[in-house]
């Protein structure tokens, strides 16, 4: 009886699973590369559905891959797992019952919608054209899990022609849809600076070998880093989230640690604002008499979707929710790492409404962040949609 149902009332049957799934993975967040307990309740899923296991090259993190019954593409579909090191701080039956680590930015929905895609394609396989490769990626947080699942040879073992995701969006109202052909997000470049000082007794001390006075200087000027650096007037960004020094009141540290993203859009700004945060460290190094230790740690590059595939996607988006739901976006600021598999295979990287009421909308990796979980419905049909069209020869 299920297999004559329409994809879109197949995921309205899923709608409370797909609830239930979320506010469990919720409960129990897990930081990237220690998704342990979300990557066992999702192969069980994955498992009850019958679909072909494949081995994953990461110590965390599911594929699963569904066989439609006609010819076609196959068509990758990608979802991320982990949380963030953010104490929750919305009081819900379904808060976070690990301290300290939080979904703060949506990854749990992600799961949510993608396990939901998989359960309504799976119920109409035998008259869907193509082939659905299901990726559950760890580690987005620390932009590392799509590189290692890429170079530990994941794309060779499921050879997809397109790739497919979305992104919730605490900012945008539930049911509108996001796209933009080219690049879409930025690239990141995590970094961090370690300070080294004299120290000494805060009550005698100066700014010279002062780290804690040097970090807080670093700090303070590293908008000049990404200063006049713009892609279709949307600015790059450098920022730091980490700032650590110093173990008691009246005692100057010999130590300081920043830490931070660069955030650009092209190889030339990424050039260009490495070399311009270099500078800066000397700088602050010189003014302080402190040495500076600038580290390059992590790269992915900005999500760049193509052109084909984000109209395929965009009108299949148009067809479920109507045309008024549907609109291009400026770049964006923020990075993910989907951009790993974009660079690799042709595919599109949407964006998903899910403001949770009209007041504030919470921002995200902020304490306060939330979700409409009506956009569970919408992002599983919108990329059912999308998939099976993208799937078609």
């Amino acid at each position: 009886m299920a297999a004559g149902l329409e994809l879109n009332e197949l995921v309205e049957r899923g709608r409370d699973a797909a609830i239930d799934l979320r506010r469990d993975l919720h409960a129990h967040p897990e930081l990237s590369d220690a998704e342990h307990r979300t990557t066992a309740v999702l192969r069980e899923r994955l498992g009850s559905l019958k679909l072909r296991d494949v081995a994953v090259p990461t110590p965390t993190g599911a594929v699963a891959v569904l066989e439609g019954g006609r010819p076609g593409l196959t068509v990758l579909l990608r979802a991320d797992i982990d949380a963030l090191p953010v104490e929750e701080a919305v009081d819900v039956p379904f808060r976070s019952r690990t301290h300290g680590v939080m979904h703060a930015c949506g990854h749990d929905g992600h799961a949510a919608i993608l396990m939901a895609v998989a359960a309504a394609l799976t119920a109409r396989a035998e008259a869907l054209p193509g082939r659905y490769a299901l990726v559950f990626q760890p580690a987005e947080e620390t932009i590392s899990g799509a590189r290692r699942m890429i170079v530990g040879g994941l794309l060779e073992e499921l050879r997809p022609d397109l790739a497919l995701g979305l992104h919730l969006a605490s900012l945008l109202p539930t049911g509108l849809v996001g796209h933009r052909a080219g690049i879409a997000m930025s690239a990141a470049r995590t970094w961090r600076l370690i300070l080294r000082g004299t120290g000494g007794h805060a009550a005698m001390s100066s700014d010279d070998g002062n780290v804690v006075a040097a970090a807080a200087a670093l700090t303070s000027r590293l908008g000049a880093v990404a200063a006049g650096l713009e892609y279709r007037e949307i600015g790059c960004v450098c920022a730091a989230g980490v700032l650590q020094a110093g173990t008691r009141y009246n005692v100057v540290p010999t130590r300081a640690r920043v830490e931070g993203t660069l955030r650009t859009f092209t190889a030339e700004q990424d050039a260009e604002t490495t070399s311009r945060l270099s500078a800066l460290a000397d700088t602050i190094a010189a003014e302080f008499g402190v040495s500076a230790d600038l580290e390059l740690i992590a790269h992915t590059p900005a999500v760049v979707n193509d052109e084909r595939v984000t109209a395929t996607a965009a009108a299949a988006a148009a067809q479920e929710l109507g045309a008024e739901a549907v609109f291009e976006m400026p770049p964006m600021t923020p990075s993910d790492d989907m951009s790993e598999f974009l660079a690799r295979v042709p595919g599109v990287y949407l964006t998903l409404g899910a403001r949770p009421g009209e007041q504030r909308p919470p921002m995200h990796h902020a304490p306060d962040f939330a979700i409409d979980e009506r956009s569970l419905q919408v992002g599983a049909r919108v990329l059912a949609a999308a998939a099976v069209a993208l799937a078609r020869p």
